[in-house]
């Protein structure tokens, strides 16, 4: 039986620009990429995503990652930079901004124009990131919105960087062995469960 033929996500030419996949990234074929996007090694960009680069540059650099129904968009000569090993939470807006190096923005976060979210910070699920905010590294931001609470220990800091590490990992198994099927009618007798951490 012939290996399945893989899937490739919504891609868009804006104008001659092209988007640009890593072949070592994971981009599911229900995300949407238009124009001015780069996405890096290693990333993985979830269902339903849409990263919109018709008003400027959408970077996401190595081993970041976009999760499902996130929404990326850019401004004319501005570059959006999701940096290496950013995590974007599911539903999460990210707007003409960027995101610092080991940064978490939360489950339907939103981070405005021209904010610049800084490195291992964690910006709370929900909250509100207004435009020009400057966060610094190291801290939670949160509310609506939103502000800093506190600085990060080294131990929050260590729990979003196993979340990090497992998407990651998840976009080499997708690549891998991640296939459109039909469903079953029933579950199997001894039925698989999916292995993480062992």
């Amino acid at each position: 039986m012939p290996a399945p033929t893989p899937l490739h996500p919504r891609v868009y030419s804006f104008e001659g620009v092209t988007p640009v996949i890593d072949p070592s990234a994971y981009v599911h074929p229900d995300a949407v990429l238009i124009g001015d996007v780069i996405v890096g090694p290693g990333c993985y960009v979830g269902p339903g995503a849409v990263l919109r680069g018709d008003f400027g540059r959408i970077l996401m650099e190595r081993e970041s990652n976009l999760q499902d129904n996130c929404v990326v968009h850019s401004g004319p000569g501005f570059d959006c930079e999701i940096q290496e090993r950013a995590h974007i939470g599911h539903g999460a807006v990210v707007h003409y901004c960027r995101i610092g190096r080991d940064a978490l923005v939360g489950m339907n976060a939103v981070v405005m124009d021209k904010a610049v979210v800084g490195e291992s910070t964690i910006v709370a699920a929900m909250s509100f990131v207004k435009a020009g905010m400057q966060v610094p590294p190291r801290v939670l931001v949160a509310g609506v919105p939103g502000k800093v609470v506190r600085e990060l220990t080294d131990a929050d800091i260590a729990g979003k960087r196993v979340g990090t590490r497992m998407y990651v990992e998840l976009a080499q198994r997708c690549l891998a062995g991640q296939v459109r099927t039909a469903p079953l009618a029933a579950p199997e007798k001894g039925r698989a469960r999916t292995r993480w951490g062992d």
